[in-house]
C-alpha cells in the first residue's frame, strides 16, 4: 500500500513549480530565448537548481498560458506567433485598453495620477541609461497598474491572460526601431488623458498607443524581411 502524500508536500511541490514557471517566463521576457527556440528541460533544471519534474510541470503551465508549444517527440519550443495571431492579440488588447480608459478616467484620483506620473518618470530615467532589461518590466508594470486601478477583478484577470501572450512580441516593438522613446511619450499622453477625467479621451489615448505599438511591430517585421531596403 503506497504512503499517503501529505498536503504540505503537495503545497511545496506546487509552489516550486510556480517559482520555476515564473523564472522561465523571466528568461523568455528578457530575450534569453528566441521565438521558436527549443527549450531544454535538462539545461533549465540545471540552471535553476531543481530536478526535471518541476520544469516539466512548468512547461505545461506555460503551454496553457500561450508562451510555449509542446510537440510530441520533438520537445518544447518558445511559441512562434503567426501574423494572424499577432493581429488578433492586438485587436483584443486595443479593445480592452479602450475599455480601461473609459472605466478609469471618471474615477481616477490625484494620488493615482501622481503614481502613474512617477512610473513614467522612472521609465524616462531608465531610457536615458539605455537599460532595456529594466525598461521592459517597468513598461509592463505601468500598464498592469492602470488596469488594476479600475478595480475590476475580471478585467484584470482577462487583461493579464492576453498580455502574457503578447509580452514576447511586444518586447521587439519596444526595443527596436526607436519604439521605446515613442512608447514612453505615449505613456505620458495616457496619463494626461486620464487626468482630464474624460473617459472617451482616455480611451482614445490608450487605443492609439496600442495601435501604434502594432504598427511599430509590423514595420520591424517588414524591415527584417527586406534588410537590403532598410536605411
Amino acid at each position: 500500500m503506497s504512503a499517503a502524500v501529505s498536503p504540505l508536500h503537495i503545497l511545496q511541490s506546487t509552489s516550486l513549480v510556480s517559482v520555476v514557471q515564473d523564472e522561465i517566463v523571466k528568461l523568455i521576457m528578457q530575450g534569453e530565448f528566441e521565438l521558436g527556440e527549443k527549450l531544454s528541460e535538462l539545461a533549465l533544471a540545471h540552471r535553476l537548481g531543481v530536478s526535471r519534474g518541476p520544469v516539466r510541470e512548468a512547461f505545461r503551465g506555460l503551454e496553457a498560458a500561450g508562451l510555449v508549444t509542446i510537440t510530441k517527440n520533438r520537445g518544447v519550443f518558445v511559441k512562434q506567433f503567426s501574423p494572424d495571431d499577432i493581429r488578433e492579440l492586438y485587436e483584443v488588447r486595443v479593445a480592452m485598453d479602450e475599455m480601461v480608459g473609459r472605466l478609469l478616467a471618471p474615477r481616477i484620483t490625484d494620488e493615482h495620477l501622481d503614481e502613474l506620473d512617477k512610473l513614467v518618470a522612472e521609465m524616462d530615467r531608465t531610457l536615458r541609461k539605455d537599460d532595456l532589461l529594466k525598461y521592459f518590466p517597468q513598461n509592463i508594470k505601468f500598464h498592469d497598474r492602470i488596469v488594476e486601478l479600475t478595480g475590476n477583478r475580471k478585467l484584470v484577470a482577462m487583461y493579464r491572460r492576453i498580455t502574457t501572450e503578447m509580452h514576447v512580441i511586444r518586447r521587439r516593438g519596444i526595443v527596436s526601431g526607436g519604439g521605446k522613446q515613442f512608447s514612453n511619450q505615449e505613456h505620458r499622453d495616457i496619463v494626461r488623458a486620464l487626468a482630464t477625467r474624460d473617459g472617451e479621451r482616455a480611451a482614445s489615448a490608450m487605443g492609439k498607443h496600442g495601435r501604434a505599438g502594432y504598427e511599430r511591430l509590423l514595420a520591424i517585421s517588414i524591415s527584417a524581411s527586406h534588410p537590403q531596403e532598410s536605411d
